[in-house]
């Protein structure tokens, strides 16, 4: 209305991740550091995760000699908020009566979600979280965490093992792969391949999908010119390089980049250039409003029928059925 102040409304800003990793007595030193170097490695690719520690007491001492002091004492947990207990020393399980039980139960109560490392399970399981819920553990001490637990269902042969909210894995350094998973899940398979070569690890999957992505696949190698020309790849999906241009981006001869793309990643440059823009096609089939011409632009083929063809001969079935079927499955 004429004479009212014109006021702008300015959006609050997105609250960032909290990611609590609670620390207990006997702390295994890389049960805690490997995630969380994970979640702060994404930081720098455009994460947003708050990384915290937490405690009981405020001063901690871990298996391996190394103490923890200023920790911040047990917060209140808030919608989106994740709590994860690192594994501790095997010979502390048979008493684990220290543990804040009530305060982690209140955490998925709160909206927030929980995890553990390693044998962290125990302490989730001393709060009664693992009751009726698929878990894991290291293997040493599977069998233990049944006993103690009869009525959690241990999962003996996966990395990571996620049951709704809750989210365990097995032995050390695979809660390095359960927090990239994490991560994969919060801000996708790019950036968190991204994390995977900065910290120089083997990105491995849970047994829970035999689903591929080339997003993370071919990625295991250390060498800077391959991977420079993968992300060019991923961040060009609609681009039709021609091979002088890559080996521009790799810094090495035509024939070399051909000779050394397969020697790191096990497939030729064409084919991996083709699995991304299939890849990507996949996404896009799942949206209605694409038409198969759109998608064929959209992912750098020719027409169509160079996208029906190629799709044909990795899946086995034409686009069309393949985008029927996989909304069937997403309405069931």
């Amino acid at each position: 209305m004429a004479g009212e102040p014109i006021t702008s409304v300015v959006a609050a800003p997105r609250r960032r991740r909290r990611v609590f990793f609670l620390i207990v007595p006997q702390v295994h030193v890389l049960d805690l550091s490997g995630p969380m170097q994970v979640f702060f490695e994404a930081n720098g690719f455009g994460g947003d995760y708050e990384i915290r520690s937490c405690a009981v007491e405020a001063t901690i001492r871990s298996a391996q000699g190394l103490t923890f002091s200023a920790l911040e004492p047990l917060p209140e947990i808030e919608p989106g908020d994740t709590v994860l207990v690192p594994g501790l020393a095997s010979s502390t399980l048979d008493d684990l009566s220290h543990v804040p039980a009530a305060w982690l139960r209140g955490v998925e109560a709160a909206g927030g979600s929980l995890g553990s490392i390693c044998s962290g399970a125990f302490v989730l399981g001393r709060a009664g979280l693992l009751d009726g819920r698929q878990c894991t553990t290291h293997w040493k001490v599977a069998d233990l965490l049944q006993t103690l637990h009869p009525r959690a269902r241990v999962i003996r042969d996966r990395l990571y093992v996620r049951d709704g909210s809750l989210i365990t894995s097995a032995g050390i350094t695979s809660g390095i792969d359960m927090a990239l998973s994490m991560v994969e899940e919060n801000h996708g398979p790019v950036l968190v391949s991204k994390v995977a070569r900065e910290m120089v690890v083997y990105l491995r999957r849970s047994g829970e999908s035999s689903q591929e992505s080339v997003f993370l696949d071919h990625r295991t190698h250390i060498h800077p010119g391959i991977h420079k020309v993968q992300d060019w790849l991923l961040g060009h999906v609609s681009g039709k390089p021609t091979i002088e241009s890559l080996a521009n981006v790799a810094g090495m001869s035509p024939r070399n980049l051909t000779r050394v793309f397969r020697q790191a990643t096990g497939i030729t440059l064409k084919d991996y250039s083709t699995r991304i823009k299939l890849e990507v096609a996949a996404s896009l089939l799942r949206n209605p409003g694409f038409t198969l011409d759109q998608i064929a632009a959209e992912c750098g083929f020719r027409d169509a029928r160079q996208l029906r063809r190629l799709w044909i001969r990795r899946y086995g079935v034409n686009p069309s059925s393949w985008r029927s079927r996989d909304e069937r499955r997403a309405i069931a």
